[in-house]
């Protein structure tokens, strides 16, 4: 377990809710990133994008942990503890940032 993250026991394997940010496919707007909320499977775009949704997400939600998804990329984010990591798509992880 990463030092850094208190959050990875919300890491699921998850489906994605769509094959671009959700909410832009939506309302027609473009996006810079994706983002996989690793809780529930939401596809957000990144905060280079105008409408930060993978953020908004976060807010609305709670859920902690997001994973680059552009295709996956290997990598996450917590949120809550502002902490990177690495991890397999089977839930193994390891400490990028913060205190490992």
């Amino acid at each position: 377990m990463a030092d850094g993250c208190s959050h990875l026991k919300y890491i699921r394997d998850v489906t994605p809710s769509a094959l671009g940010c959700e909410e832009c496919l939506k309302t027609g707007d473009q996006w810079v990133h994706l983002r996989l909320c690793r809780t529930c499977g939401h596809v957000g775009c990144c905060d280079d994008s105008a409408n930060r949704h993978a953020t908004k997400h976060f807010h609305a939600t709670r859920h902690p942990i997001i994973e680059g998804y552009d295709p996956p990329e290997g990598w996450g984010w917590c949120y809550v503890d502002q902490v990177g990591m690495l991890y397999d798509y089977f839930g193994s992880d390891s400490c990028v940032s913060g205190s490992c």
